[in-house]
């Protein structure tokens, strides 16, 4: 797993960074985050400015969840019996093909061609189709992360992987908001749609060549038993292990209810007035508070007692919502949406590294699509809810619902997981599995 030649490298704050598989994956990862979040960011303002609608927004995300939800363990069974590699990439090549018709039918010289009420509808149906290629990605990608180095950098790698997640995710949105509000100033005649999606296509196809840099992971297990026996000790596992589903079901409802970034086009829009350059830049200043404490964390791992830290890192993340939700100065507005990140941050490197401990080899594909069916979705789920919430309640009482609800589960989680709380790094293990269907 580590470079020809190399010896094992000391542990240390780039441990995982010396691990020729692992950089390629991590570049992979932070340049599709790049384009995705891009992609993310101007197809909700977009819609909006269509549309005029919260709901509208909402729908994004629940056409992307439906199907990422609806096959994930499909997905899962599916990663842990093929080879990594080639699955990747077909399933980078389809977000490309998805891409490229929604930067064709955003073009300003196919307005004559295609009807202005379709354009919605065929964007919302190749976000489904976005959603169909998560179910397989997350599964696809947990488990080459876990062969791409050993166990013991484990905490290190969730930190470096993350934290190029975070970093994509600052430039994405920021890139995305700039170029949409900026190209047909500096381009006549280009529309800041066309050049966003341009740049969008150009980082998928990165993405894609650097998929082909990767080894070939072969599956560890071919399954004797039939589909559905097989996706049952996936659940089955995940659900007997007290840990594992209570971090997944923290993270589920928090990001559910405290989903506040689907509104930012609003925020943006109507009621801090800072037009696409203040939302690319409301996105990626959440991100920046998510990177900066990743790379912190690096150094100082909040693994000391994870579970502590875990319910901590939540809270946090409530307040900030809710006090988000309060302001209406754009620059305080950034401060909360800066904690925000920072504390989503901590629980995202706690929850990675405890998922990565706690699944065996032979299982990590089906484990992956219960974890996809929780987490994966939950950006999108939590974006219609939102969206749904503000079309009830209003804009401002939906964020602030949604912050509050989110520390009513974080005082529930504390007094069902108290024992716990207590527990270090090293007092978490795996669990004996029984290996059926070895190659």
């Amino acid at each position: 797993m580590a470079d020809d030649g190399d010896s094992k490298p000391k542990i240390d704050s780039f441990a995982a960074l010396r691990y020729k598989d692992f950089r390629s994956y991590v570049g992979m990862r932070f340049c599709f985050t790049f384009a995705y979040q891009m992609q993310a960011v101007v197809i909700g303002f977009y819609i909006y400015q269509l549309t005029k609608s919260v709901f509208a927004l909402g729908l994004v995300g629940l056409c992307e969840a439906i199907p990422a939800i609806g096959i994930a363990l499909y997905g899962g069974y599916i990663a842990d019996k093929s080879e990594k590699r080639k699955m990747l990439l077909f399933i980078f090549s389809g977000v490309i093909l998805a891409s490229a018709v929604m930067f064709t039918v955003t073009l300003k010289s196919m307005s004559a061609i295609i009807p202005t009420g379709w354009i919605v509808p065929i964007i919302y149906t190749m976000i489904f189709c976005n959603g169909i290629a998560r179910a397989f990605y997350g599964p696809a990608t947990f488990t080459v992360y876990a062969h791409s180095i050993p166990k013991e950098v484990y905490p290190n790698a969730s930190t470096w992987s993350s934290s190029s997640w975070q970093i994509a995710s600052i430039i994405g949105p920021a890139t995305g908001g700039l170029i949409y509000g900026y190209a047909g100033k500096i381009i006549p005649g280009l529309t800041g749609i066309t050049a966003t999606f341009s740049v969008i296509i150009l980082f998928l196809l990165i993405s894609l060549v650097l998929v082909f840099m990767l080894r070939k992971y072969p599956p560890v297990f071919v399954p004797k038993e039939s589909i559905w026996k097989s996706l049952s000790e996936g659940i089955h596992f995940v659900f007997h292990n007290k840990m594992m589903i209570g971090a997944m079901s923290l993270d589920l409802f928090s990001v559910f209810f405290g989903g506040a970034v689907a509104l930012l086009p609003v925020f943006a829009n109507e009621i801090l007035k800072v037009g696409a350059e203040g939302l690319g830049i409301m996105r990626a200043t959440s991100s920046l508070g998510a990177v900066l404490t990743m790379l912190a964390m690096a150094r100082f791992s909040p693994m000391g007692k994870p579970w502590r830290n875990l319910l901590i890192a939540v809270t946090g993340f409530g307040l900030s919502i809710i006090c988000f939700g309060l302001s209406r100065s754009f620059y305080l507005s950034l401060v909360f949406l800066f904690t925000e990140g920072a504390f989503d941050s901590i629980s995202v490197i706690i929850r990675g590294t405890i998922m990565q401990l706690l699944t065996p080899d032979h299982m990590r594909g089906r484990v992956s699509a219960v974890n996809q069916m929780f987490i994966g979705s939950s950006n999108e789920i939590g974006a219609f809810e939102s969206g749904t919430a503000a079309r009830l309640l209003g804009t401002v009482p939906a964020v602030i619902f949604g912050g509050s609800m989110t520390m009513l589960i974080v005082g529930f989680t504390y007094l069902k997981t108290k024992k716990l709380i207590p527990l270090s790094l090293n007092q978490i293990q795996p669990p004996e599995v029984e290996v059926k269907s070895a190659v």
